[in-house]
Order: C-alpha cells, then sequence, then structure tokens
C-alpha cells in the first residue's frame, strides 16, 4: 500500500471503524446510566425546574456563575481555549477527508491554526501543573496524565496538518485520531457525556430549591 493509499485508508475506513466502536460503547453507556432513576425532591418548589436547568447548562459559558472560574478567569480562559482547540481538531479531522473546500482559504486556515495553537499551550500549561504543582499530583491517576498528553499530541499534530498537503503528517493525524476514538470511551476525556446528565439533574433540584437562579 503506497502512502496515498495508506492516506485514504487512515481518513476513511480507519476513521469509520473506529467511530462505529466509539458509538457503540457510548450507546450501551447511555443505556446503562438511563437505568437510573433520579431521586425526586419531596419537598415544596421554592423555584422554576425549567430555569433550573437551563441555569445550570448556561454555567459553562457564565464563569462569573461559578467560584472557581470567578476567582480565577485565567484559568477558565484556559478551559475555554483548550476545549475550543479540541472541537477545532475533531472537526478538522471530518473537514479534511469530507470537506477539503471548507478550509481551502488562507483565513480560515489561519484561524484554525490560531485557536489549536493556542488550544495547545494551554494544554501544555494543564499538563506541567498537573505535574509539578502538589495538590495536581495528589488527585491525578496515570490516565488524567495520559489522556491530556494524548490530547496534546493530537492537537499538535492537527496544526501541522492544516494545509492539508503534508500525506506523512495526515497519516499520523489520522492513525491518532483512531486511537483517541476507541480510546476515549474508557477514558476519563469521556466525562462529557456525563456532562447534559449532572446538570440536568443538579439543575432540577437546585431550580426546586431555588438555587439556580437563586431565589431571593
Amino acid at each position: 500500500m503506497g502512502e496515498t493509499g495508506l492516506l485514504h485508508f487512515a481518513e476513511h475506513r480507519l476513521q469509520e471503524i473506529a467511530l462505529f466502536f466509539m458509538a457503540v460503547v457510548y450507546i450501551l453507556k447511555v443505556v446503562w446510566i438511563l437505568r437510573f432513576k433520579p431521586m425526586r425532591e419531596r419537598t415544596p418548589a421554592r423555584g422554576s425546574h425549567t430555569a433550573g436547568i437551563a441555569y445550570s447548562y448556561a454555567t459553562l459559558v457564565m464563569p462569573w456563575a461559578m467560584e472557581s472560574s470567578a476567582k480565577h478567569p485565567l484559568r477558565y480562559a484556559e478551559f475555554a481555549l483548550f476545549h475550543l482547540a479540541v472541537a477545532a481538531a475533531i472537526a478538522l479531522s471530518f473537514f479534511i477527508p469530507y470537506g477539503p473546500q471548507l478550509i481551502a482559504g488562507a483565513a480560515m486556515q489561519t484561524v484554525i491554526k490560531v485557536v489549536i495553537g493556542l488550544g495547545f499551550i494551554a494544554g501544555v500549561i494543564r499538563l506541567v501543573r498537573r505535574l509539578t504543582v502538589a495538590t495536581m499530583r495528589v488527585i491525578s491517576s496515570p490516565d488524567d496524565l495520559f489522556s491530556i498528553t494524548l490530547l496534546n499530541v493530537f492537537l499538535a499534530l492537527a496544526f501541522f496538518s492544516v494545509p492539508n498537503d503534508k500525506p506523512g503528517v495526515l497519516v499520523v493525524f489520522f492513525i491518532v485520531t483512531a486511537f483517541f476514538l476507541v480510546y476515549v470511551p474508557f477514558s476519563k476525556i469521556s466525562h462529557y457525556l456525563l456532562w447534559p446528565f449532572t446538570r440536568y439533574y443538579l439543575g432540577w433540584h437546585w431550580g426546586h430549591r431555588g438555587v439556580y437562579p437563586k431565589v431571593n
């Protein structure tokens, strides 16, 4: 198999197999999560369930509403950049094989590289903090360190995959992407699958109690 054939396999068949595997695992996880019935409040409602749920989801883009983000705005900016970069790199893994015209323009390529580049820097800072800050080392499992290292490698490869005219880099990028898709459902990165359920649960209960949003 030549370089062209390997690239075609890596960016199409390999990705399709990995995506199918990840989808199956996630479906099984969601089915398992839905088996557990949430607790119902027994006290009279002081607030709105709907408003509480909406507020709970909105806290993602409301750093001032959470004490940790309000006290450490730079940490929130770091969090946002890192996650935006990962989203851009994932989108890139679809754009390159299925919509290369979407990233053909120099302006779009610059935007993608800036977002991914800043996210990579944020990712390195997060990794260094886990390795050097005593409290972070205590709570960091091997999976934590491996996951963030893998994400940083993924971002670096995505950065150098734009423009998509370097077959060797692209092959490595798509192989790492496939490994990423297979590994993620079993790693801490899959917390984003639980996020919608936890925010709904917290929003419903805190809305009921008048905490989200606060009822005076």
